[in-house]
């Protein structure tokens, strides 16, 4: 099945800790992001774009305290009390999210592996239009090493918008427990999930 890495999900338990830990660790300043009035949680971002990983980005993401509770479980596992623990230590890389041409097809043959990656959700922002396929308990596809699917649908992405960061993703290891490798102005950074998120 066809599909590439759309963008890295940083956790924290807040946003102005994930703003500090960008800079602290990766040495630049992430982007404004926005608002996910449905889940509960909102972002800033990072163009990581690099020749063998086009269109990708990083997203630091938390949960809004001016924001509603969701009437859903959150995504990425943000509402599981091992992950809110584990937050509380400092920010984390959490997930990864893929893009895939057809969200459907990528359901579809997941499926007939007995894989249950959710429904297709639809969001959209400005020019940009995705849906993003979503279990009913916010559960990662964790066992499994698989990123959530997404498929873009509108004529915009993030990446159009967010200026070159001096952050490149250089490899991203899932199988055997998630893992990234980037260069950045403070050199080489490999950023291992949080600890104990991962079955």
């Amino acid at each position: 099945m066809s599909m590439e890495v759309d963008h890295l999900v940083i956790a924290a338990s807040t946003l102005e800790e994930g703003r500090k830990w960008c800079e602290q660790v990766l040495g630049v300043s992430p982007q404004p992001g926005g608002q996910h009035a449905w889940m509960g949680t909102h972002n800033l971002l990072l163009n990581i774009s690099a020749p063998n990983y086009p269109r990708c980005y990083l997203e630091i993401l938390a949960v809004d305290p001016s924001a509603a509770a969701p009437e859903r479980a959150r995504w990425f596992d943000l509402d599981q009390p091992a992950v809110q623990a584990k937050l509380k230590e400092g920010p984390g890389l959490l997930h990864w999210v893929a893009r895939v041409p057809n969200l459907d097809a990528a359901l579809a043959y997941w499926q007939g592996e007995g894989v249950d990656a959710g429904q297709p959700v639809e969001g959209a922002r400005g020019d940009m239009r995705w849906r993003l396929a979503l279990r009913d308990d916010g559960r990662r596809l964790r066992k499994e090493g698989l990123p959530t699917p997404i498929e873009w649908s509108g004529t915009g992405h993030p990446t159009d918008k967010l200026p070159e960061s001096g952050v490149q993703l250089l490899t991203l290891e899932a199988r055997d427990g998630l893992s990234a490798t980037l260069s950045t102005p403070k050199g080489e950074v490999t950023l291992q999930a949080i600890e104990g998120t991962l079955d």
